[in-house]
């Protein structure tokens, strides 16, 4: 992988992570997915990153995977193909939903296949008036991986999962946001200054209040009443022994702006 292929920087706080093969429409490669994957994990442990933003270069957000670089399996024997799916596109959206810091997708065109898993997982998503999602497995014969049919009918239920990982029919951005996978649409030339403002804003915030709240939110579809609410305790718990919390409620009692850190 050429260290160009995924651009990074960290401005105010953002960790800035941009796929940068236009000419591909952004596929990602194995190398890529690595790189992506070891960015997240320095995102969760570093103080100084607070939100994180995935976004592409180009027309294409991410056109799915590009397997020529992926290690070649050779004579297949059973559970080569799930092990390779678990170590691969599976853990790769795992990585993306177990950051410790809120993860914005700033789309800027196509997200086919693993591609749109990449924006689904994320916490919050932008997306250019020209975006699109396609759940491009079915026009390839293929079953959906990288945790599409775990996370599509937790966003839109199950009758609208089935129909777009059924006919694998290209969604516009609009579309998307009518159904609650977009937060917000813009005009492509607002996407990078959106994006912008939003994870500085987020940067700005109690992280680990965030942090606290994001796993609350992701773990509540997955457990019963009695188990997230004792969740919900803990993490209260946990988050008064923060310095942000404690500035939280001192500048509420002092009737001024609070003053987050991240800490």
């Amino acid at each position: 992988m050429s260290s160009s292929d995924v651009l990074h920087s960290t401005e105010n706080g953002v960790s800035w992570i941009t796929l940068n093969r236009p000419e591909a429409m952004n596929a990602v490669t194995w190398d890529q997915r690595e790189r992506i994957i070891a960015l997240l994990a320095e995102a969760s442990a570093d103080p100084s990153v607070r939100a994180v933003v995935i976004t592409a270069t180009g027309r294409g957000f991410c056109a799915g995977a590009d397997l020529r670089g992926a290690p070649s399996l050779g004579d297949k024997v059973a559970g080569d193909v799930s092990r390779m799916i678990r170590a691969g596109a599976q853990r790769f959206i795992a990585a993306v939903m177990d950051c410790e810091k809120p993860v914005i997708a700033a789309v800027n065109g196509t997200a086919a296949g693993i591609g749109a898993h990449l924006a689904f997982a994320c916490d919050l998503v932008l997306a250019a008036e020209s975006a699109r999602f396609v759940e491009v497995f079915v026009r390839r014969g293929l079953v959906p991986d990288g945790g599409g049919a775990y996370l599509l009918p937790r966003l839109v239920g199950p009758r609208r999962a089935k129909e777009l990982m059924f006919f694998g029919d290209a969604l516009p951005a609009a579309e998307a946001q009518a159904m609650g996978l977009v937060n917000r649409v813009v005009p492509p030339e607002d996407l990078p200054k959106t994006a912008r403002a939003w994870a500085e804003r987020l940067a700005q915030g109690p992280t680990r209040a965030l942090a606290l709240t994001k796993q609350l939110v992701d773990a509540a579809l997955d457990t019963d009443r009695a188990t997230a609410f004792a969740a919900e305790a803990t993490a209260q718990e946990l988050n008064m022994t923060t310095r942000d919390a404690q500035e939280g409620v001192a500048s509420f009692v002092e009737r001024r702006e609070a003053r987050y850190e991240g800490r």
